[in-house]
């Protein structure tokens, strides 16, 4: 019986490894890459003469339009698969990389930076590699191997962040974003492993799921899910704000030359055990307590790093800190969605939520080039972030977690 009983198992944890390990390259590449943006405003400023607010208004229109863009990118991988959405979102990924190498304007870098950038990364990130992940994994489990895949695709930024720095040093703007461009079109064939089906833990009621229509409708009257919606603009806004400007902030601090980028690449080492650490907690607590919490710890280290004084000792600290925190919301938020609504439109749900965050990662990236350009200082932006932090604590913590019926089409008698 035993051996029986492994056989059975056997091709569902394989499988169920296989969509991990993928998840995480597809992770790796498109988040990793979006993370080095940051190190780009200066050589562009000073090298091709463009203005700080319009590369940070580049690099911010990517968040929105992936933020708007992903509920439709979530909504294909439903319906097709993801092996299609990936396969295109990476090719388009690419080719913005590539036309930003370029780019002879700033309308150019907006294009190739800013709209195709945005559309390649909402078919190659959370949106659609999560919802494929939670539809295999079982219930139980699903927390946990979420947050694996969100720290598995953190491995992306520790290693694309020393490569960028080191390949733009050596041979400048253009060939750095012609080497990421070519690790973009590499992971398009990984979506097909995306795909993979586990013939155990799939609710044999789920084709029966009645359309989108009334799935959103159903969600959008729900309480929980519009704090959570709500809350997930400050993940956003805190996160654009410090990956794109935490670079030329240190810079104005006197720090040493290249510590933005060893603390760019220090929040992705952290962000893999930050990540696994919020994925098993959610399995364990309450998720949306685990976001409270999270929000209020991030509050309290931005707070705590803006007034203290600055040294290559506290850069460490803040970036270690805030690479525990860093994407930990994400599995959390996802996985939350999953239990309160179910997984058949995980992707599309998580997509019009997400959508909230990505308008606050525009608002953080754009806002911080704009304020600067003013004020010639961060201040105000970054005591925004530790205000809308505590904000969006407040706001998940009464989230009601209970698992709702979900609308469903009823078997027609006539047609058996």
């Amino acid at each position: 019986m035993s051996t029986a009983n492994s056989k059975r198992f056997a091709p569902a944890f394989n499988q169920t490894t296989l969509v991990i390990l993928a998840g995480a390259l597809i992770l790796s590449a498109a988040m990793g890459i979006r993370q080095t943006f940051g190190l780009f405003i200066g050589p562009f400023s000073f090298d091709r003469g463009l203005p700080v607010t319009l590369i940070a208004f580049a690099i911010a229109l990517h968040n929105l339009v992936w933020g708007f863009a992903q509920p439709f990118a979530g909504a294909a991988a439903d319906r097709y698969g993801s092996a299609p959405v990936v396969a295109f979102g990476a090719t388009t990924f690419a080719a913005g990389l590539g036309l930003a190498a370029v780019a002879p304007s700033g309308a150019m870098l907006i294009v190739g930076m800013g709209l195709l950038v945005g559309i390649g990364v909402s078919c190659t990130t959370f949106g659609v590699v999560l919802p494929a992940v939670g539809r295999i994994a079982s219930p139980e489990k699903r927390s946990m191997a979420m947050g694996l895949v969100s720290a598995g695709g953190s491995a992306g930024q520790v290693l694309m962040v020393p490569l960028v720095q080191g390949v733009r040093l050596s041979s400048g703007i253009a060939t750095s974003l012609f080497v990421l461009a070519f690790l973009m079109l590499l992971i398009a064939p990984l979506g097909m492993v995306l795909d993979r089906r586990a013939r155990v833990g799939t609710p044999v009621h789920e084709e029966h799921v009645a359309p989108l229509r009334k799935v959103l409708g159903q969600a959008a009257g729900h309480r929980g899910y519009r704090l959570l919606t709500l809350g997930f603009f400050t993940c956003g806004f805190q996160l654009a704000f410090i990956a794109t400007h935490l670079p030329e902030y240190l810079s104005l601090c006197h720090m040493p030359v290249g510590l933005g980028a060893t603390a760019l690449a220090l929040i992705g080492l952290f962000n893999m055990a930050g990540s696994w650490a919020c994925g098993w907690l959610g399995g364990r607590f309450r998720q949306h307590h685990v976001l409270g919490w999270l929000y209020v710890i991030r509050s309290v280290t931005i707070g705590a790093f803006f007034l203290l004084p600055k040294s290559p000792a506290s850069v460490v600290i803040f970036a270690a800190v805030m690479g525990l925190t860093w994407l930990g919301t994400v599995p959390l938020t996802s996985g939350l969605v999953a239990k309160v609504f179910g997984t058949r439109h995980l992707g599309s749900l998580f997509g019009v939520c997400f959508l909230s965050h990505q308008i606050g990662s525009f608002l953080g990236a754009w806002l911080g080039g704009l304020v600067f350009d003013l004020t010639r200082s961060y201040s105000l932006l970054w005591e925004a972030t530790v205000v809308a932090g505590l904000v969006a604590a407040m706001l998940h913590f009464p989230i009601d977690d209970t698992t709702v019926s979900t609308p469903t089409l009823r078997a027609n008698p006539a047609a058996a």
